[in-house]
């Protein structure tokens, strides 16, 4: 029976899933693993069932055991691993594709209308039962009829489009391509970032995380937003220059920020708790019971066809 390291804590039929199919090594204090100990309990193993929060870098992979064959990452994303290294080793890589798309664009949707509709200040005023109601108070900014621009119209970026065009929002996106007609559904296509930018009263950062895209939305390209723009990110932390978006706020340039993402999680850039405008989420993305089991479930099934067939569709490297 093939031998598995299970980095954190998952949702309990999936670990009697993995019991049944192999023989695991769970994490059952959801304690994060320093490289170290990652390394140490890999020892043995067969295969991986890392999480985003494990930092599988070069060094890191170098020293895994030659018995590793496989990382099953437990997120669609795979910023946290060295493909490369991995690829060198002969390590499989694979991720969770598809099976968070709803649950991501449920977030995103709620980033732009927490952003826009001055949420976090209404919840304060309720909590703290301090606020009077007047013609002006907590003023925010309507969805309908403002421009939505999405950096990244993949599936994430095509659901959120799907559900703010319904609430009146006008779509424009910037992709690495043109998308087809029935996928664009209307939007406006702009071939370079600052063009997209431009017109954009609320921005949806929705592309994957790359080498490419760290600090992609920096002083340069918040300048290029209309004044008092929203920016909302549901993507990466690593693709938005905090301490660019945080003087964007103070010079108001930018009006309010949405984020479930940011750098050095869960360590917050103090800067933006100055700001009552920014409406900030602890990484709840994929964050349903439905989403989870599923994610799990095809990181599970990415280690068995993997053993069986020497090979996964969804391998990334």
């Amino acid at each position: 029976m093939k031998k598995i390291l299970v980095t954190r804590r998952l949702l309990r039929s999936n670990e009697d899933k993995l019991k049944n199919l192999y023989d695991v090594n769970l994490n059952l204090n959801d304690e994060l693993y320093s490289q170290d100990k990652l390394i140490e309990l890999s020892q043995g193993c067969d295969g991986i069932l890392s999480a985003l929060t494990d930092k599988l870098d070069e060094e890191t992979i170098n020293k895994l055991p030659d018995s590793v064959k496989i990382l099953s990452n437990f997120a669609v994303g795979f910023g946290n691993i060295d493909l490369e290294a991995a690829k060198k080793r002969n390590i499989a890589v694979t991720n969770t594709p598809e099976v968070l798309t709803d649950a991501t664009a449920e977030i995103g949707i709620l980033l732009i209308l927490g952003a826009c509709r001055r949420a976090s200040e209404g919840i304060e005023g309720a909590r703290e039962s301090n606020w009077k109601w007047s013609a002006d108070y907590l003023i925010g900014k309507q969805l309908t009829g403002a421009r939505l621009g999405i950096l990244g119209m993949g599936r994430i970026g095509q659901k959120i489009a799907h559900v703010a065009r319904s609430l009146g929002m006008i779509i424009h996106y910037h992709n690495r391509s043109k998308l087809s007609g029935d996928k664009e559904q209307g939007a406006t296509y702009h071939e370079t970032l600052e063009s997209l930018l431009s017109v954009s009263d609320v921005l949806s950062v929705c592309c994957p995380a790359s080498k490419e895209t760290v600090n992609l939305i920096n002083k340069d390209a918040l300048e290029k937003l209309p004044k008092g723009a929203v920016v909302t990110n549901v993507a990466r932390g690593d693709i938005v220059d905090d301490e660019a978006l945080i003087n964007a706020l103070d010079r108001r340039k930018v009006y309010a920020v949405g984020l479930d993402v940011y750098k050095g999680e869960p360590n917050l850039n103090p800067g933006y708790m100055k700001h009552k405008s920014a409406f900030i989420l602890p990484h709840l993305g994929s964050a349903t019971k439905e989403t989870r089991t599923a994610m799990a479930n095809l990181a599970i099934d990415n280690l068995t066809e993997f053993f069986d067939t020497g090979g996964c569709k969804n391998k990334v490297n």
